[in-house]
């Protein structure tokens, strides 16, 4: 929905053509004024004709990739990585659904993942969708670099239709609360194609420029060409994700990054079309590079917590239940929170009847509740999946329950023993 979100009147002025540093020709100081009812087809390519980088955006530049690297060498604490690949995702899918008001929880993804069910919402089937795509993404980097066909196909598994770029006219983006027109993306199938060319370009050509900086020129320009009729955003804000793996910022699609646009979804858009209206680059680039530094250190701080979770419940069960203990069973409590019996007979864990034995023993000791699903029972782990959705870093310690104490022998109050004489 791109700029439909952004709340307020917006009158169109002229595309700034002040941000290049040669004397403009005669067809720019002709351009016609930026019309919001009017097709953008002349939206300019990339990159921008003037020094992006200024002092304010290198520093910007240098805290987020502190931050990224902090972020890469956390994932390594975690030894199997799955734990983090099948739950940051997780919630970076959320919101940047979120951001498109497809409104979904947490709990419905992680249970969603795990039991297909025909009650499921359709905002959390698709909110899992944005996860797929974005693992598949990930897996496709190592066979071909960014394109405009992985933006096709990104957006055809969010959407799950067989959708391809746009080729009809009448895509307008207006204000959900106003009803005024904000942005006509350009119009023309040719132009469309044109403007992905150049971008696709822009993001795999030798550049001077910081990897960041071109991550967030890249957004701008993908969501103002608005190739597809539905799903920009959210392909958008993947392709950002993968294009950190690819430039080696990133080791993994962990980077939360859809968390601080939606708790500043008013400044996301407003930036946004600040570009078009004004060429305000600076603005944008930093807010998205400060997006990165602060997501990044947030899902470090979570990592570290997941980590210190993890330890924790590794020293009580194994002290609390020695003879069920295996650090397979409490790694898979991580990688699926919401546990079935047949996980741990498929991870070679457990027979059916000691995998049976092994759940009810967490149940009883208070790592996992049972929940019905059916014929079926899923074993939640409460503690985690708060961990994973609360803002804070820290948790109960769990607390071995008491043991009943032994009943005391009744005393005798019947027939004394009499003594022989």
């Amino acid at each position: 929905m791109f700029w439909a979100l952004f709340h307020g009147a917006h009158k169109a002025c002229a595309y700034s053509d002040g941000m290049t540093k040669k004397p403009r020709s005669r067809r720019a100081q002709n351009a016609p004024a930026f019309d919001p009812n009017r097709p953008y087809n002349d939206l300019p390519l990339l990159p921008p004709q003037r020094d992006v980088e200024s002092k304010t955006v290198l520093k910007a530049c240098i805290e987020a990739r502190a931050a990224l690297a902090e972020l890469k060498q956390a994932a390594e604490l975690i030894p199997n990585q799955t734990v983090l690949i099948n739950s940051i995702p997780l919630l970076e899918a959320r919101d940047s659904s979120e951001i498109e008001n497809i409104v979904t929880t947490t709990d419905e993804l992680f249970r969603e993942a795990n039991v297909s069910s025909a009650s499921t919402s359709p905002a959390t089937k698709e909110a899992l969708r944005y996860r797929q795509a974005l693992y598949q993404g990930w897996q496709g980097l190592h066979d071909h670099p960014l394109a405009a066909a992985t933006a096709v196909q990104l957006c055809q598994t969010i959407k799950a239709v067989d959708l391809d770029i746009r080729t009809t006219a009448g895509t307008k983006l207006q204000n959900d609360r106003t009803g005024e027109i904000i942005y006509t993306p350009p119009d023309r199938g040719a132009v469309i194609r044109e403007k992905l060319t150049n971008w696709e370009q822009f993001l795999n050509a030798d550049s001077d420029l910081d990897p960041l900086v071109r991550m967030a020129l890249a957004h701008y320009q993908f969501e103002a060409i608005h190739p597809f009729v539905d799903g920009n955003g959210r392909t958008g804000r993947i392709i950002n994700i993968l294009y950190l793996i690819d430039q080696g910022l990133l080791d993994l699609p962990i980077l939360y990054l859809s968390r601080h646009i939606l708790r500043s979804k008013s400044n996301y858009y407003r930036l946004l079309l600040a570009v078009t209206q004004h060429g305000a680059w600076e603005p944008w680039i930093t807010y998205m590079l400060e997006a990165v530094a602060i997501t990044a250190k947030w899902t470090t701080d979570k990592i570290a917590s997941i980590k210190e979770l993890f330890d924790h419940t590794i020293e009580f069960v194994s002290t609390s239940a020695p003879k069920i203990y295996r650090y397979e069973l409490i790694e898979l409590m991580f990688v699926q929170p919401y546990c079935r019996k047949r996980y741990l007979m498929e991870g070679g864990i457990a027979t059916r009847n000691t995998a049976t034995k092994y759940l009810k023993t967490l149940c009883e000791l208070g790592v996992l509740e049972e929940h019905k699903e059916g014929r079926d029972k899923l074993f939640l782990h409460p503690k985690y999946l708060k961990l994973l959705t609360s803002d804070g870093n820290t948790f109960e310690p769990y607390v071995a329950p008491e043991k009943p104490k032994p009943r005391a022998k009744p005393r005798n109050r019947g027939k004394t023993s009499r003594s022989k004489s």
